[in-house]
């Protein structure tokens, strides 16, 4: 197993070890521009993210809503690549060698830039998963089989949809931890019930000792609290992007203050998750 392999599961084991959920923040990578994007991801583990999603920028995101969608197009215009996504996570490597990092996306960049590139310089820049939302495990040849072969931990979606036949499909091949989808729809929809989470978790834990975690539709740190009593893991990805987006101004850039107010409302979220466990104890 590789250094960056191996980012993920010490990660679990450790919060495991403290009884409480990981708190998994998403940015897009670039957004609102390639410098400050590079600020805010830089900032994000002190702010209390565990495990770090970025967002590979795409012209067409379709299983994001609004607010994925606006970031990557304002990282587009502002100039981000897939190489440049790359370059964060090795310049965010210089001062953290430990807090996981998961590439979130779509297939055409990696296609077009090419599959064997994008995994050599992906494992040299320090990326640790991929979350491909638009290649099923049908397609394992094309990216999944060479990127377990990498080192890399190739992460699956489940919705509420995904009948006991299709988990074990999803489940081959899978490796890191499961992301949960808690309403079928769109990233930013509204959150799910929380006993119907607890209810799939239960499901899962079945089949696979995977970590489960949950995301979609998360947008406050009672919401983030709320889940974390019943997940391994909690994602908030379009409530950051919203606090990027609304600060934007006319050239396409954010004051430092409105750095600190982002990472300041990571921080609120990881509260939210770090105080699920006390709670449901209550």
């Amino acid at each position: 197993m590789t250094e960056a392999a191996g980012r993920i599961e010490r990660c679990f084991d450790a919060l495991r070890a403290q009884d409480r959920a990981a708190f998994v923040a998403f940015i897009t990578a670039g957004d609102p521009n390639p410098e400050q994007s590079q600020q805010v991801l830089n900032g994000l583990p002190a702010a209390g993210a565990d495990i770090i999603e970025l967002g590979m920028p795409f012209s067409d995101p379709m299983a994001d809503g609004p607010s994925i969608q606006a970031s990557s197009q304002r990282a587009l215009k502002a100039g981000q690549t897939l190489r440049g996504t790359l370059d964060m996570v090795k310049a965010f490597r210089e001062n953290d060698a430990e807090t996981p990092i998961v590439l979130m996306g779509y297939y055409n960049p990696i296609y077009h830039y090419g599959v064997d590139r994008f995994l050599t310089e992906a494992v040299d820049a320090g990326v640790d998963g991929l979350i491909i939302v638009d290649l099923p495990p049908e397609e394992d040849a094309e990216l999944c089989e060479p990127a377990i072969a990498a080192g890399i931990r190739f992460i699956r979606l489940l919705t509420p949809t995904t009948d006991d036949a299709r988990l074990d499909t999803v489940l081959q091949n899978t490796s890191g931890f499961l992301y949960y989808v808690s309403v079928a729809g769109i990233t930013g929809a509204a959150m799910g019930a929380q006993q119907a989470i607890e209810t799939a978790r239960q499901r899962i834990a079945e089949k696979s000792a995977l970590p489960v975690v949950v995301g979609f539709g998360i947008k406050t740190p009672d919401h983030a609290a709320s889940v974390g009593q019943v997940a391994d893991g909690v994602v908030v990805g379009s409530a950051i992007v919203d606090q990027i987006a609304g600060a934007v101004d006319e050239s396409g850039a954010i004051t430092d203050a409105d750095i600190g107010h982002v990472l300041g409302f990571v921080g609120s979220l990881a509260d939210g998750v770090r105080s699920a466990r006390q709670r449901g104890a209550a």
